[in-house]
């Protein structure tokens, strides 16, 4: 399987977990700065007054999962975050999470970014 294949697969696992948490899913693969810098929130979900912009990463073990998110990642992610939130008007909490899939495990690390 490619690791675009892999990732698709992943985000569906990660969503799934997520609801399985009380969260409401309310974008998943969002897109923006198409000519400003390109930057991609996996998914954005929300449970009462909290968002989360949640990036995905599937690896063979949890460290190099969140060695993937890099610094030039992490402000793309900020960037994407503030543009959703000035699009949408949302005006409660949010926050950057990762969830790493690695060796059939799910572990999720709120706060981040």
């Amino acid at each position: 399987m490619n690791s675009y294949k892999t990732g698709l697969i992943s985000e569906f696992i990660a969503r799934i977990y997520l609801r399985l948490h009380g969260f409401r899913i309310l974008r998943r693969r969002y897109v923006t700065g198409r000519f400003t810098g390109r930057a991609e929130i996996d998914i954005i979900a929300q449970k009462k007054n909290l968002i989360a912009f949640i990036e995905v990463k599937h690896r063979p073990d949890t460290i190099t999962g969140l060695a993937a998110v890099t610094a030039p990642q992490a402000a793309r992610l900020r960037r994407a975050a503030e543009t959703y939130i000035a699009q949408t008007g949302w005006t409660g909490d949010a926050r950057f999470d990762i969830i790493v899939i690695a060796g059939g495990k799910i572990q999720w690390i709120r706060g981040a970014i």
